[in-house]
């Protein structure tokens, strides 16, 4: 009965929406899969998971619903579409559209209107990467016993750690269907590179010691020039290969790195092959970055010590065993570069001194290899979690189909 008055009281004080639904695309015929990512920490794994359903011989379609879309490429063949208004009249519409099979909820977000309407229509539901039950922000309140009431809605609740799955459990959840099963495998991160163009440029570097600066905005270039030049004291065979956010960087970096500091400087774009008196190596080249973090086995991670924050994800250098090195200001990857820090995988700078120290203990080979060694197990895990949710979604399914 409270779960009825929550459910009543919630819908009549819903906004009027003053935003128009945009345009869907059309349904695919056969199984379909919705995916919904509340926010930018959720989008990641559940795009693993959508490339793993499309990658079946069964024929799922996967839709994917995110309300603010990260720049990571989404999987192709995966659609993608906003979340409706929590209405009744939007949430009829939305699954009238689309009919999905099962649904996938991440994190834990109540969409009270929608959530409800699914189960309704029989839809069975999931909840993946659990972390605490919650009505969807703009829309909290007293709504009696309606979390408690829509988290009986759904099959499984798998939570990424057992204080999440107690969280879900006291919100009211069924007990025998919440599991902390840990978090789920996210999008293969490894780069291609050319192989003879790795061989090469790995035979012209021999012996010496790499770092690479990777996405480096124009604010950071003077913090990496005066990292190398005090790494270039203590290690002076040392190279530092630079790949600039702004490829039209690349030759006024070159000329001020030459006329400034009188370093020898050779640049991909114009052809100039690096050689054992080279300082610096300028990569005008944004697309061969699956060859920079093979050759390098520290990276430092461009944008990270200034606003925005993180140019590029960190999840690429650290699946090609490159050490990361990064400072306080993570960007659109706050999630995994706090993961990579969890599990030591990564170090924390603050400054141009804090860098110059930090690579200069990471020239000692065994150390960046430990840390090369963690992130690359942060970049590899969850795949187990991942396997399950598969086969639940794939038995759901199956049983509506059936």
């Amino acid at each position: 009965m409270s779960y009825s008055l929550g459910l009543t009281l919630y819908n009549l004080r819903a906004p009027v929406s003053q935003v128009p639904v945009p345009e869907r695309a059309a349904r695919p015929l056969g199984r379909l899969v919705w995916l919904h990512a509340p926010g930018p920490d959720a989008q990641r794994p559940l795009m693993a998971l959508a490339r793993r359903l499309m990658a079946g011989d069964d024929g799922i379609s996967v839709l994917l619903t995110v309300q603010n879309p990260l720049p990571d490429p989404v999987p192709r063949g995966v659609m993608t579409d906003v979340p409706p208004p929590d209405t009744p009249g939007e949430a009829r519409a939305f699954l009238d559209h689309w009919q999905p099979d099962a649904g996938v909820i991440a994190e834990g977000e109540m969409r009270p209107a929608l959530i409800h309407a699914a189960h309704d229509r029989g839809i069975p539901m999931l909840i993946v990467e659990g972390r605490e039950p919650y009505v969807m922000r703009g829309r909290e309140g007293w709504w009696p016993g309606l979390v408690r009431g829509l988290l009986a809605e759904f099959r499984q609740v798998l939570a990424v750690d057992e204080p999440s799955a107690r969280a879900f459990r006291r919100a009211g959840a069924v007990p025998a269907r919440v599991f902390a099963a840990g978090r789920m495998e996210l999008p293969s991160a490894a780069l291609p590179c050319t192989e003879a163009e790795r061989a090469a440029l790995s035979r012209a570097f021999a012996s010496r010691p790499v770092w690479l600066a990777a996405g480096l905005p124009a604010p950071e270039e003077a913090i990496v020039i005066a990292a190398h030049r005090a790494l270039l004291r203590l290690s002076h065979r040392l190279l530092l290969i630079v790949v600039p956010e702004d490829p039209s960087r690349a030759e006024p970096l070159a000329e001020r790195m030459e006329r400034v500091e009188g370093w020898t400087v050779a640049r991909r774009g114009a052809d100039e092959e690096p050689d054992d008196e080279t300082h610096v190596y300028v990569a005008d080249t944004p697309a061969e970055y699956g060859l920079w973090y093979r050759l390098a086995p520290v990276t430092y991670l461009g944008g990270s010590l200034s606003a925005p924050g993180c140019r590029i994800s960190p999840l690429a250098p650290a699946a090609l065993g490159s050490a990361l090195v990064h400072g306080p200001r993570s960007g659109a990857w706050g999630s995994i570069i706090g993961r990579l820090a969890a599990a030591q995988a990564s170090e924390l700078v603050g400054s141009a001194a804090d860098l110059a120290e930090t690579m200069a203990e990471l020239l000692a080979p065994d150390r960046a290899a430990r840390l090369a060694q963690a992130a690359w197990l942060v970049t590899s895990e969850g795949a187990e979690v991942t396997d399950r949710v598969l086969a639940l979604l794939r038995d759901h399914v199956a049983a509506v189909k059936g």
